[in-house]
């Protein structure tokens, strides 16, 4: 719920400023234009969201009237779902647009506690993302992947391009914790293996500048699976980022490739640095509810024997989860955004 008493203040300040700016002279104008545009849009959704509130009132009240009860069920429903995308469209507006949700992602799987299951666990969250992407018709492009000896991959990084995609994969940054029992298990035992999974927004170069002397590139030898899979040349490539200590290292069959995808994730990792450094001067503030996105925080667990998908975050246990891995992640994700934009408004609301 929006408290009202803050709206009413949002709206006292904007006729204020109107007010001040018939007056004002000198650099006064430029500051108080510069606050004045930055409410004009909100206020005008405080003012829908207010009429509205009043005209449920109304509503309500005539159903109460036996002769102008048929009108009140007729506008009620109309009315009621216009409040509910004002309110979003206030929620946005309070809060402020999130430019770092419009942005692409870098994505990063690696194999965590569990041997083999682990790495084949990581091999099934790589699938679940590309049919994620499938379903949001994004652009999926893998960037470098290490297979294990089974069929798993030791760790795997991909870009996703489209809209929404960081406002709806930066939840998935953690660790995900499967039970289920193994294929290579005789005994019919449950396994609990993890994977960890980091989601990095991608910056454009004028964000991220890199100097080439804090550079230092290796090449090296890829190692492949074998047989016509080895890769005969030096086309790997590292890259270590001297004042961060940052290594990054691409092993595709193109040593130019590799070179764009080695700065590429170099970038998204400088730039997650940078909002990491925000996110930890909120969370001093307050810890949001929905967590931080700290790779080291367990998130979320797949059981296989019970079906079942918890995300530990908002307690949410879905019982479909063959249908979650066929990239049926909708209705996950959009509780964990809802979650989150809630945790924010209390916050403002508490501000």
């Amino acid at each position: 719920m929006i408290p009202l008493e803050k709206l009413e203040k949002i709206a006292a300040r904007y006729a204020e400023l109107e007010i001040k700016l018939q007056t004002a002279k000198g650099h006064q104008v430029a500051a108080l234009a510069r606050e004045f545009n930055n409410l004009h849009e909100v206020v005008g959704i405080i003012r829908r969201y207010q009429s509205l509130t009043e005209d449920i009132a109304a509503a309500e009240l005539m159903q109460k009237d036996t002769e102008l009860r048929p009108l009140a069920e007729e506008e009620l429903p109309k009315l009621k779902e216009a409040i509910e995308k004002t309110t979003l469209d206030l929620q946005t507006s309070l809060l402020g647009s999130d430019e770092d949700g419009k942005r692409s992602a870098i994505v990063e799987i690696r194999a965590g506690t569990g041997g083999e299951e682990a790495a084949l666990f990581a091999a099934d969250l790589y699938r679940l993302y590309e049919r994620y992407a499938q379903t949001r018709r994004w652009k999926f492009e893998q960037l470098d992947m290490s297979p294990s000896s089974l069929g798993g991959l030791r760790d795997v990084s991909f870009q996703l391009r489209g809209r929404g995609v960081f406002e709806r994969m930066k939840f998935e940054s953690g660790v995900h914790r499967v039970q289920r029992v193994p294929a290579t298990e005789g005994s019919g035992r449950i396994h609990t293996s993890a994977a960890t999974v980091a989601v990095l927004a991608e910056p454009t170069d004028v964000e991220i500048k890199i100097s080439p002397s804090d550079l230092r590139i290796d090449t090296m030898r890829a190692s492949g699976a074998g047989g016509q899979h080895v890769n005969k040349t030096d086309s790997a490539v590292r890259v270590t980022h001297l004042p961060t200590g940052i290594m990054v290292m691409s092993s595709e069959k193109s040593q130019h490739r590799n070179r764009e995808i080695v700065m590429q994730v170099l970038r998204a990792k400088l730039f997650e640095l940078e909002r990491a450094k925000v996110v930890d001067e909120r969370a001093a503030k307050r810890k949001e509810q929905v967590g931080s996105g700290d790779r080291s925080e367990r998130i979320r667990t797949y059981n296989f024997p019970q079906g079942r998908v918890t995300d530990h975050r908002i307690n949410l246990t879905l019982f479909s989860l063959t249908r979650f891995m066929e990239g049926e992640m909708d209705e996950m994700v959009d509780q964990l955004i809802a979650a989150n934009r809630a945790s924010r408004l209390a916050e403002w609301s508490a501000s």
